[in-house]
């Protein structure tokens, strides 16, 4: 399935050696970047009308448990299908046992003129508690995508009725999951590709609040000599769970007969009552897609203070474990990092899908590159990750931001210990994003000074998520902050440059497409994504497809991989059109933004 990506490579490099040159390993063919006008990122969060939807995650100031700290996903959802990206907020509560009102999350409204409307109580999505990530999917094939919601404790699956409002079916469902768990990260897919969408759901660390001890009581709760809330090395690691969609509305929990729930060892046990049990990894983000091109979507968890995960599809219904001879469970020197999110993306355009993880501060972003087969090597120093050591990352996407047809990086940053604002340290508590540009030869330019002033802005930066919310053609960032409103970023200039995109319908696959691979060929480029839930920090990006097309005006060869196996080719389609592509069916519509 490598359709020909890396050819023109593949001959150049090949030509050299029947003169006589070579090149020193690692070189990468690099193709000139032409200087262009920067793109600038516009907070726009007060125009649309999201000032008031405060995140609330316990105390603001001197938080003393790591559940306050680890704040929560957004989404851009078109919950209404009409194919205008609006907008999911997942909130906390607090621990303040006198606070009558518990905040909710947010659904908000696009009004198609850049602005919102909250309608989450109309749309009845009103639940209260610990909510930490978010994923969207078509679960019962009905044409209207669901929404399921992680939380400490219970966690919360939606079903869309198709009518604005939504309906609790966790229970029901069998996958609210246990009371004591921390739910995280969480991404829909198909893993036995029969049609109907599964659910992955990681657990971060089993977390009893009249157990948690209180700041600087163990060596995990100090920082700097600051007293600090503790974890997660204090804790017992949760377990990662997978449910099955037994295609009648309900899920049944495959994790131990899948692999999912299989320790990896005598370092992953813990000795309890007189018998060894699985700690778990500290499961954070979560993505799935096919990593090896086989066809059969993979899983990847970014875990914190533990080796990551990637779980290998057998076909069969089972997974195998296997990062660490994959080359991504760890960094270049074999260290386990504090991982928070996980991006995919193919940003050197090989044909093979990359990873980025963010990580907790001084340590570095980590760049996992594909070189084949699903295997990985560590190469964020040679893209040039090396210098924003003081930032914590939590969200991340890769996007192409200024649709030159690469994928750039963008990242939400803020620092998990309230403790330390009015400290002068090395690091500080709020922090601004970065933007990274890819320069199309394995390495990226931080272009976070020159793209506006909502780029250097400091936040408590958690969960983001990439999607055209204004449907111009350029894509727009929304960030869920810790104890603070949102930032919605307008992307302003990235639709210069000519771009494509695409929403994929299934009809013998899922509906909502989630694993389709398109490969789009523009001149002697080509691009490669997948539609992915979840992902990020704890978010959910559009499932549109979008693609730059720099300044060719067609692609001229758009090639659909459907999870069913199903191959569909389509030639010339013009620049700055949404093409709607209906599995067998092909382009039901074709619709100009810009």
């Amino acid at each position: 399935m490598n359709s020909g990506f890396g050819r023109t490579r593949r001959d150049f490099l090949q030509t050299l050696g029947r003169a006589g040159i070579t090149l020193p390993f690692g070189f990468r063919l690099a193709i000139a970047v032409a200087p262009s006008a920067p793109v600038v990122f516009t907070d726009v969060t007060a125009t649309a009308g999201l000032s008031f939807a405060k995140n609330v995650s316990g105390a603001v100031s001197n938080k003393q448990f790591l559940l306050e700290e680890m704040g929560c996903g957004a989404a851009w959802f078109d919950y209404d299908s009409d194919g205008w990206l609006d907008i999911f907020l997942v909130n906390g509560t607090s621990l303040d046992p006198v606070v009558r009102d518990r905040p909710t999350s947010f659904l908000f409204h696009n009004n198609r003129d850049g602005t919102f409307s909250d309608v989450t109580k109309k749309s009845r999505l009103t639940h209260s508690g610990w909510g930490q990530g978010c994923c969207v999917g078509d679960y019962d094939n009905d044409g209207f995508d669901d929404l399921f919601v992680s939380y400490w404790g219970h966690n919360v699956l939606y079903h869309n009725n198709g009518d604005g409002t939504f309906t609790d079916i966790s229970e029901k469902a069998g996958v609210a999951g246990s009371g004591s768990a921390w739910g995280a990260g969480c991404c829909f897919l198909d893993y036995d590709r029969d049609g109907h969408l599964d659910l992955f759901v990681t657990n971060y660390v089993n977390f009893e609040l009249e157990r948690a001890p209180r700041p600087g009581q163990a060596r995990s709760c100090n920082y700097n000599h600051i007293p600090v809330p503790c974890g997660p090395e204090g804790y017992a690691g949760g377990t990662n769970i997978l449910y099955h969609n037994l295609g009648n509305g309900t899920f049944a929990d495959v994790s131990e007969q899948s692999g999912i729930a299989r320790p990896r060892g005598p370092s992953s046990m813990v000795f309890v009552n007189q018998n060894w049990r699985p700690t778990g990894s500290y499961g954070m983000g979560a993505a799935s897609a096919d990593f090896d091109n086989d066809g059969w979507p993979d899983i990847y968890v970014a875990c914190d203070t533990a080796p990551s995960l990637l779980y290998r599809n057998n076909h069969d219904g089972t997974f195998r474990e296997i990062a660490v001879p994959a080359g991504c469970a760890f960094d270049e020197n074999g260290v386990a990092l504090g991982g928070m999110g996980v991006a995919v993306g193919d940003y050197d355009g090989d044909g093979w899908l990359d990873i980025v993880r963010t990580n907790y501060s001084e340590q570095l972003t980590t760049l996992y590159h594909n070189y084949g087969t699903g295997q990985f090597e560590d190469s964020s120093i040679r893209a040039g990750f090396g210098a924003n050591r003081k930032y914590l990352g939590f969200g991340v996407g890769f996007l192409d931001y200024d649709n030159d047809g690469w994928k750039d990086i963008f990242i939400a940053n803020g620092h998990v210990y309230s403790q330390i604002e009015n400290r002068k340290l090395h690091v500080t508590y709020r922090q601004p994003k970065t933007l990274y540009r890819n320069l199309r030869n394995g390495r990226f330019e931080d272009v976070s000074a020159q793209s506006g002033a909502a780029i250097l802005a400091q936040n408590l930066g958690r969960g983001c998520a990439c999607g055209d919310f204004d449907n111009d053609g350029d894509v727009d960032v929304l960030v869920n902050n810790l104890d603070a409103p949102p930032t919605l970023l307008r992307n302003d200039g990235g639709n210069m440059n000519n771009w494509i995109m695409f929403k994929c319908v299934g009809t013998r696959s899922n509906r909502s497409a989630i694993g389709t691979r398109v490969i789009v060929t523009s001149g002697e480029h080509k691009q490669m994504d997948e539609v992915m839930s979840g992902s990020s920090y704890y978010s959910q990006n559009d499932f549109r497809l979008h693609f730059g097309l720099g300044r060719a005006n067609k692609a001229d060869s758009v090639d659909v991989s459907w999870p069913s196996g199903l191959k569909e080719t389509f030639k010339d389609l013009p620049a700055n059109h949404l093409f709607l592509l209906q599995e067998t069916k092909g382009v039901l519509e074709k619709r100009k933004f810009g």
